[in-house]
């Protein structure tokens, strides 16, 4: 069983002490491929460092999030466009709008957001969103260029149904997290992910954030990481009420077709 971890912040900090035995881990756990999300200006050439330094194991996204929206000038801007230029970065963002903390102000999201996806538009890799209470604003900013712009994945889904089939309507992907896990807040997405066509799915573990709450044991550090995507996987597959062997496949070609991944098999005979 292989898995691919769509959306891992393996910059963080917390894994600096301990990457190596974190991607070990990983491994162990079925997980044959992580994308490293780039989420500022900072982290963005952190996480193509990291996918270079471990190639077809690690793969990159560059994007500036909304928290970070009011770093975004026309430095930032050509920054990520050399960026995405690079083979290991697989998707613009994470970019996208978040009305939930405001940690920028609301224009200068919506200025970043414009301007990420014009990167898009021009370099034509998928999309990597974020979006958390600014659904309306969101799909207004998306709608319009849908047409021109290619693979889309709305990541860490935690919205409404109405939410998730306006994105479905809009050939969009999903990317569902160990929010499903969180009987406080997460359980709605229990009777939602039996609802998004196989190929449209895909899982990620957003680590270090995120950890599953009904881990057992649950770990002391209460850190997430890639390895726990296999709990998720189940959690989804008794949701859905398919084996887990199914649903692994299933988001696993998913994830590799969007992201354009190759296989050990593939990279091993061109």
């Amino acid at each position: 069983m292989q898995l691919v971890d769509i959306g891992a912040n393996l910059t963080h900090s917390s894994f600096r002490h301990d990457l190596a035995q974190v991607l070990d881990r990983a491994r162990a756990h079925g997980v044959a491929q992580m994308i490293v999300t780039g989420a500022s200006r900072e982290g963005s050439p952190d996480a193509l460092a990291l996918a270079r330094a471990h190639p077809g194991l690690l793969y990159a996204t560059a994007g500036v999030h909304p928290h970070h929206a009011a770093e975004y000038d026309a430095e930032t801007d050509a920054l990520l466009r050399e960026l995405v230029a690079a083979p290991e970065v697989l998707a613009v963002g994470e970019t996208g709008l978040d009305y939930h903390r405001d940690l920028s102000p609301r224009p200068t999201q919506q200025f970043a957001f414009e301007e990420q996806l014009k990167i898009a538009l021009d370099c034509g890799k998928p999309l990597f969103l974020h979006q958390r209470d600014a659904h309306d604003d969101f799909m207004a900013m998306l709608r319009p260029l849908r047409d021109r712009l290619g693979s889309i994945v709305v990541h860490c889904f935690t919205g409404t149904r109405e939410e998730m089939f306006d994105y479905l309507d809009l050939d969009c992907h999903i990317g569902v997290t160990g929010w499903i896990c969180d009987e406080r807040r997460g359980t709605h997405l229990r009777e939602l992910v039996p609802h998004i066509p196989a190929n449209r799915l895909m899982i990620e573990t957003d680590s270090p954030y995120l950890l599953p709450r009904n881990l057992k044991p649950m770990p002391s550090h209460r850190r997430n990481e890639p390895m726990f995507l296999a709990h998720i996987c189940e959690e989804i597959a008794r949701d859905r009420g398919e084996t887990v062997e199914a649903v692994a496949a299933s988001s696993t070609a998913t994830a590799r077709a969007f992201f354009r991944l190759e296989t050990d098999n593939e990279r091993n005979h061109p």
